[in-house]
């Protein structure tokens, strides 16, 4: 009976290599659509529901400032998350994971958040429902976008590599037990 010896070398890892070019284009791009998330929630909030969220009611539709800073902080929100994945996926294990729950966890806290201001409750929950949809949307595209960055490679050592032609068989001698 024989017996198959076990490797002497280790078994080669994967390892996981970063396309940062494609990770941070897929970024910029979540960027400007949580911008226009945010740009759109707001609107539709005033227009359709006739929520002032973020502004008084006189700033009219468009609203003031806040408008403007809460569409660059969500495009800001998307580059943080992206630099964020960019970190995970260089240095731990399962990054999309940790992704998963780091985003998640902010997303609740930006829910939340509104319910601890003094403004209407229509107002509360207007501004709740645009931040659940900017978390959801952040946190979808960038960990997709990641998957596309992502080259996963194995690693081989010299002599893990074959070698062409395949080396003859061992002889047998004389005495050896299989005569």
């Amino acid at each position: 009976m024989t017996v198959p010896m076990p490797r002497q070398d280790p078994v080669p890892e994967p390892t996981r290599k970063v396309d940062a070019r494609a990770l941070w284009s897929g970024g910029v791009a979540t960027a400007v659509v949580a911008a226009l998330i945010a740009l759109v929630g707001i609107l539709v909030c005033r227009w359709l529901f006739d929520v002032p969220i973020l502004s008084p009611r006189r700033e009219g539709a468009w609203g003031n400032a806040s408008t403007v800073g809460y569409v660059f902080a969500a495009a800001a929100c998307a580059l943080v998350a992206t630099a964020l994945m960019y970190l995970l996926l260089i240095s731990t294990p399962y990054p999309r994971v940790f992704f998963g729950w780091i985003i998640g966890l902010a997303t609740v806290v930006a829910v939340v958040y509104p319910f601890s201001t003094t403004a209407p409750t229509s107002q509360k929950f207007a501004t709740a429902v645009v931040n659940l949809v900017l978390g959801v949307a952040i946190g979808t595209l960038v960990a997709e976008v990641s998957r596309r960055a992502t080259l996963r490679r194995v690693v081989r050592r010299r002599y893990d590599r074959p070698t062409y032609p395949p080396p003859p068989p061992p002889t047998r001698t004389a005495g050896d037990g299989y005569s």
